[in-house]
């Protein structure tokens, strides 16, 4: 079976083990201990421990395998760089070609844990295609399955050698440049890419108080977030339909404030919820935390009905609402979309200043997520543009 549809497969480790890799290649935690290999560790003893108890359909231990991900940005990837510094993180790219390996197993979800299947290669294949999709999400829950569905591992047995690894990415320039300088003079491609890191791909900053940032707004560190939504209870499409998706109850009590009339054209409503995120998002053994573990939502009306466009004015008074109310509302830090400008049809060029001039200086940060249905003029990302009053 072809498997054009995997250009690369993925492993996650410590920058300081780069040499050792690249030399001998990525190796099983049993060839680690039988070879006593010097490594950085990056996982607790926990999920060391769980990997090393679990056995595969032919009654091997998980520490025989090196596994591989089809997906690296997956809860895995987020508990990693909670718990570790993200610029200590690398991941590399492994030629598909490996699949073709002797022996290869490939899994459904997380191979530690209990409802995972193993395959053979031929299987294992039909198996990933028809959860591709879910596997290249860039979002799950705990629900449906698809935590475990989109950490679904490639397991190859004792080592994977260098000359499959085709390239290393890293979260940022910096750490690209530190990396280079470790495994010098290897020849290989170390290319930043901040979104596998769950980090912005660009982010700059507009007055005292306000981050304009092209990335996933749903893992923002600030302690609110926005979403745009109608009055109709419906959360079809957008970033609306996102948080039905990973965040049921958001949409329950979405619903209810419509109803109660709590919510309304100019009056967003503030959904303080108290489930950690992290235990939703992260691959867990035992409880992560972090300074934003909780986040809240604020539900912000850019239509009436879920068909028309946004009206500018509706929005100008709900930022109103929300510069009299946040602090009573007790909001902390704010990340909002640009309002308006996805499925709402406004434009940025509209709509950036009047955001940008309603919560500046307001007290808090605010992160303001750019659309990406179009592109931006540089002028309209400027300053003088922003908050030219």
């Amino acid at each position: 079976m072809k498997q054009q549809f995997i250009k690369s497969l993925y492993y996650i480790t410590h920058i300081e083990n780069l040499p050792s890799i690249l030399e001998q290649g990525i190796l099983s935690h049993q060839q680690v201990e039988e070879q006593k290999v010097s490594f950085t560790p990056i996982y607790d003893s926990d999920i060391v421990n769980m990997r090393q108890r679990k056995t595969t359909p032919n009654h091997d231990s998980l520490w025989e395998y090196a596994n591989l991900y089809f997906q690296p940005r997956n809860p895995m990837m987020y508990r990693v760089i909670h718990e570790k510094n993200k610029k200590d993180i690398a991941i590399l790219g492994v030629k598909p070609s490996i699949l073709e390996k002797k022996d290869v197993l490939i899994t459904d979800g997380n191979a530690a844990n209990a409802s995972t299947q193993f395959f053979s290669y031929s299987k294992g294949l039909e198996v990933i295609k028809a959860q591709w999709k879910v596997i290249q999400n860039d979002c799950w829950n705990s629900f449906d399955g698809s935590k475990i569905k989109i950490m679904a591992e490639c397991l190859i047995r004792e080592r994977v050698k260098p000359e499959l690894i085709h390239s290393i990415y890293v979260a940022d320039d910096t750490t690209r440049e530190r990396v280079k300088s470790i495994i010098s003079p290897v020849k290989i491609s170390v290319i930043p890419e901040s979104h596998m890191f769950f980090q912005p791909r660009f982010s700059t900053r507009i007055g005292t108080n306000i981050s304009l940032i092209d990335g996933d707004m749903f893992f923002s560190n600030m302690q609110t977030l926005t979403i745009s939504v109608n009055l109709q209870g419906i959360m079809g499409r957008g970033l609306a339909s996102r948080a039905k998706y990973q965040f049921p109850d958001v949409y329950v009590v979405y619903q209810d404030a419509c109803r109660n009339k709590q919510i309304t054209a100019t009056k967003p409503y503030v959904y303080k919820r108290e489930a950690s995120l992290d235990e939703e998002l992260a691959d867990l053994s035992r409880p992560l935390s972090t300074p934003n573990s909780i986040k809240w939502f604020l539900l912000f009306a850019t239509k009436r009905k879920w068909r028309d466009n946004s009206r500018l004015n509706d929005i100008k008074e709900g930022l109103d609402w929300l510069r009299t109310n946040f602090e009573q509302e007790g909001i902390q830090s704010l990340a909002m979309p640009a309002l308006g400008c996805g499925l709402g049809n406004l434009d940025w060029s509209t709509v950036g200043p009047v955001m940008c001039r309603s919560l500046h200086e307001i007290g808090i940060s605010v992160a303001i997520y750019l659309p990406r249905e179009r592109k931006i003029e540089p002028q309209f990302l400027e300053a003088s543009h922003l908050l030219k009053y």
